[in-house]
């Protein structure tokens, strides 16, 4: 996941967290999805670069990620599931690097590890993706694994009650099972990376 702030000339400024003030505007590349979130006071100029930049991006790739607009206080899907943790630098100590060459669809992915190319982040994401969506999890199940894996990001131990309150939350923001999927696998990884960090 890459945060950018958006500047009122369209530059892009890569950032750690976000802190949602009102003239801003972010782009936020999650891989599979590429969202746009819009302060209410943010300029229509900033708001117009932050739609061509995502444009770019795409154009890019060999596989289009969807565009996911969200205005400030009106937030949905799984953007709504993942903005307390957007508040947070969660890549801080984490080296990872991106490597342009590798897709992202599964079976691409296997013929590069078949190959014994080594694979980036993207890559592990896009295996743990598949692997879970092929699990008998319910929509239930994965609400709940995401919930904890956000507290667990957000804090060190959650407690049940928390983890009660977090799911029905991420359930009522109405994401659909495959983003579930998604972003499950992707904070599975990065809880793992961060633990491999400081050991």
């Amino acid at each position: 996941m890459i945060l950018y702030s958006v500047y009122e000339n369209g530059a892009l400024r890569k950032i750690r967290k976000i802190d949602f003030n009102d003239t801003k505007v972010y782009l936020i590349d999650d891989i599979k999805t590429i969202y746009l979130w819009f302060g209410s006071q943010s300029s229509k100029r900033k708001r117009d670069f932050s739609k061509k930049r995502a444009s770019n991006l795409n154009n890019k790739r060999k596989t289009s990620a969807k565009i996911q607009i969200n205005y400030q206080n009106k937030e949905y899907g799984a953007f709504l599931a993942i903005m307390d943790l957007l508040k947070k630098d969660l890549n801080k100590d984490l080296q990872i690097k991106k490597r342009e060459e590798l897709e992202l669809e599964i079976e691409d992915t296997l013929e590069l590890i078949e190959t014994g190319l080594e694979i980036d982040l993207e890559a592990e994401i896009t295996l743990a993706d598949h692997k879970l969506s092929q699990e008998e999890n319910t929509y239930e199940d994965l609400s709940r694994r995401l919930a904890e894996l956000q507290l667990i990001l957000l804090k060190k131990k959650p407690l049940e009650k928390e983890i009660k309150e977090k799911s029905e939350e991420i359930r009522k923001s109405s994401s659909t099972f495959d983003e579930l999927c998604w972003l499950v696998a992707e904070l599975e990884i990065l809880i793992k990376k961060k633990h491999l960090d400081k050991n």
